[in-house]
């Protein structure tokens, strides 16, 4: 890499990011479908979604309840969604008061209850706070979509569906798989599972 020009280095990483899309395509495509049928169901049961990770993750989160608050590509009436990463005063509060690892715990003991779905996003799956607020929603009877790379890490094991970018080699190209996924599921809800809503 370090002899590629900026283009040529450009047009690589273009290509590895599509290749571990393709990858995710390849391994994950059928439960994609499934965790956006698994949000159509919770949706019907008047239920919630909450959506939570760290960094760029707490992005992908953001963007996700926005767009399903809001509308993505066909305008219909606002999902119930919230992203956990927005509130600055709780998460200090929080993370001053508990510590980080308990930034996400605290909101989901607050918010969550049997049958929403929480929606958690670690590149590593092995991101402390997030691993800890999923123990606790599955305790609650929430149903958990996990989206992480590489081997899954702690998080693979404690989700109901897990969507994992296998092949993503670093946090970049995990995420730019997750921010694909999340427009996916969005975009498949909307589609196919809202009809009875």
């Amino acid at each position: 890499m370090k002899n590629l020009k900026p283009y040529e280095y450009l047009m690589s990483t273009s290509r590895e990011s599509a290749c571990v899309r393709e990858t995710f395509l390849e391994e994950c495509g059928e439960n994609l479908v499934r965790a956006a049928e698994m949000l159509g169901e919770c949706i019907r049961k008047g239920k919630k979604i909450l959506i939570l990770g760290n960094g760029g993750s707490a992005a992908d989160a953001q963007h996700m309840a926005a767009e399903m608050v809001g509308k993505m590509l066909i305008d219909r009436r606002p999902l119930p969604a919230i992203a956990l990463t927005t509130d600055s005063s709780s998460l200090t509060a929080i993370g001053n008061d508990f510590g980080y690892d308990k930034v996400f715990l605290k909101q989901i003991q607050a918010l969550a209850q049997k049958e929403d779905v929480v929606i958690a996003i670690s590149t590593s799956g092995m991101s402390q706070n997030v691993v800890l607020a999923v123990g606790e929603a599955r305790r609650l009877g929430c149903r958990i979509i996990g989206l992480t790379g590489g081997l899954g890490g702690s998080l693979k094991e404690i989700c109901d569906i897990c969507l994992c970018a296998s092949s993503g080699g670093n946090s970049s190209r995990i995420q730019e798989t997750h921010i694909f996924a999340v427009h996916s599921l969005v975009d498949l809800l909307d589609r196919f599972f809202l009809e009875s809503t």
